[in-house]
């Protein structure tokens, strides 16, 4: 079967939702693992951030990336931090990243956990967030929207968000401490992404968490892509099903500096 490249319609900014084909890993890394933890050869790993760089057409040299410890810490990204996380390593704490400077291409991770890409096409800047259930309970999507308000001009309402491919409500099944950490943060709001199966278990929508997020932020209308990481193994990394045998994906967004009139 031949995969499609991953992107939103409605982005101006190069963009991409990788999966696992594409790269040059091999074994059980194969072929386009992004993370340079896994055990996988650190040459295989640059030569696939190169041929990403390449297909989504930024200079893998002005990459910067998260360092993901599953918090709500969002950074502003300038010239200073080009390369942090590919060439200079590791990069600072965080797990979300922002940008206005022209050139720079930001990269958060995932293997289950939602990455949403951010742009404002007004301004130009452009930002990727990295969020598992704590990150979601934490509310950092909406942290990284509200940096964007605060560090770029942006406009609440001009800021559109993707949640790219992760683990969704049929494989999401969790103990009690998923539901009451969202309900905590959200209130009522959450209950529609939680399902109480009686029982001690839940399933648990991590993109209706998110989208609700964004939409406190502002964000008229946040989309969301429809796979599911661990429904599909063969196409995606997924640690709820695969384990520590298993590499990363991510998505990735450019900022061009070109601004809507």
């Amino acid at each position: 079967m031949r995969y499609e490249p991953i992107t939103v319609g409605g982005f101006v900014s190069p963009h991409r939702f990788t999966d696992r084909f594409g790269g040059v890993s091999t074994g059980h890394l194969s072929s386009l693992n992004l993370g340079f933890s896994r055990g996988d050869d650190r040459e295989n790993v640059l030569e696939n951030h190169r041929r990403l760089a390449k297909a989504v057409g930024y200079d893998v040299e002005k990459l910067v990336c998260t360092h993901q410890i599953h918090t709500d810490t969002v950074r502003v990204v300038t010239e200073a931090d080009w390369g942090q996380g590919v060439f200079h390593s590791p990069a600072p704490e965080c797990d979300g990243l922002v940008t206005d400077v022209p050139g720079t291409a930001v990269m958060a991770f995932g293997a289950d956990c939602t990455v949403t890409l951010l742009e404002d096409p007004v301004t130009g800047a452009v930002g990727a967030v990295h969020a598992g259930w704590r990150g979601t309970a934490l509310g950092i999507v909406a942290k990284a929207v509200d940096t964007m308000v605060s560090a770029f001009g942006s406009r609440r309402e001009d800021i559109r968000a993707c949640i790219g491919p992760c683990i969704q409500r049929c494989c999401f099944e969790t103990r009690s401490d998923v539901p009451e950490a969202m309900l905590n943060a959200l209130g009522d709001d959450a209950r529609i992404a939680i399902e109480d199966h009686g029982d001690g278990t839940y399933h648990v929508d991590l993109v209706d968490l998110n989208t609700i997020w964004l939409k406190r932020a502002g964000i008229v209308e946040p989309w969301a892509l429809p796979y599911c990481t661990a429904c599909d193994t063969e196409r995606f990394w997924s640690h709820r099903k695969v384990g520590d045998r298993r590499g990363v994906q991510a998505g990735v967004i450019v900022c061009t500096g070109g601004k809507m009139p």
